[in-house]
């Protein structure tokens, strides 16, 4: 076991796993055991609003269903609150978080775009309404600072943050911390080496690094995959109806995401099992085959 690397897949527990859930599942899985490595599974489930009742215990089955072993016992977010206020209490401490009392509306009214979205301003940096109640705490982002990190399909990737994401929110008023920094405590609590998942999160990826040099806290190595997109150029999620895999079609699906990877698995993977299908996958692994691209439109079935 190659105890330096040690890889993860982080789920959101607001529905079932999809075609392209299972790109960032598999690649994930076959990077870290052709790594020699472990590989994690975390359940992201710190926004409980979006979190469906009893999709977690289907998302495990469904990874047991692909043969998808994961080391160690899986972790849900939702039971690490301490170790997030901890790294809030830094922030604070620090002076990097302020209160914010804008609304999601008054941002967007603001007009300022970012990759993500609209950017915030700035309107609270020197103190929150008093006649109104706190919505959220933001972390002050510097201006003009640029961060950087090699990816090691997407090449050098730069990203102005100020400007991009401006001042984000770290923890909200109704108590719910931000993905931003569950994901970068929840990392560096199962001690992730290597964080392999789709290319949508790329522009995220900043923010959590900027996030671990304020906590003092390890940057892993990233890998972002092509997300599958369909032929609206939308990707695959939950919120564009994509169809839940088949835990009975398991030998396909490997196939299915192999090839989209472009691993070029044979044709007769697809009728082998799932645990037959993996096997050959983690063996026949290969990182310069991947699609350097971000996204790749599914054919109509």
């Amino acid at each position: 076991m190659n105890q330096a690397y040690c890889g993860r897949f982080a789920p959101t527990p607001s529905g079932p796993l999809h075609f392209g859930s299972m790109i960032a599942a598999i690649g994930s899985y076959c990077d870290a055991h052709a790594s020699g490595g472990n590989w994690r599974v975390r359940i992201d489930d710190i926004d409980t609003p979006r979190v469906v009742p009893g999709i977690a215990d289907d998302i495990l089955r469904t990874l047991e269903a692909f043969a998808l072993e994961w080391d160690g016992r899986p972790v849900y977010e939702s039971r690490n609150r301490d170790a997030y206020h901890g790294a809030l209490h830094v922030l604070r401490t620090s002076g990097r978080v302020y209160a914010c009392s804008c609304s999601r509306r008054e941002v967007s009214e603001a007009g300022l775009a970012g990759p993500e979205g609209p950017v915030y301003p700035g309107t609270c940096r020197n103190g929150a309404r008093s006649d109104r109640s706190v919505r959220s705490l933001r972390l002050h982002v510097e201006n003009e600072l640029t961060t950087s990190f090699a990816d090691a399909l997407q090449g050098q990737i730069s990203q102005d943050l100020a400007a991009a994401a401006g001042d984000f929110v770290v923890y909200r008023s109704d108590g719910i911390f931000s993905y931003h920094l569950a994901c970068v405590v929840g990392d560096a609590h199962q001690t992730i080496t290597h964080v392999v998942r789709g290319a949508d999160l790329i522009d995220s990826t900043p923010r959590q690094i900027y996030l671990q040099r304020l906590l003092n806290l390890p940057t892993p190595s990233y890998l972002h995959l092509p997300v599958a997109t369909n032929s609206d150029g939308e990707k695959l999620s939950k919120q564009t109806r994509a169809t839940p895999v088949d835990p009975t079609r398991a030998g396909q699906t490997i196939h299915a995401v192999l090839g989209f990877l472009g691993q070029q698995p044979p044709a007769e993977l697809a009728n082998c099992s799932a645990r037959e299908a993996i096997k050959w996958a983690v063996n026949n692994w290969r990182r310069d085959n991947l699609p350097t691209t971000t996204a790749i439109e599914l054919p109509l079935p």
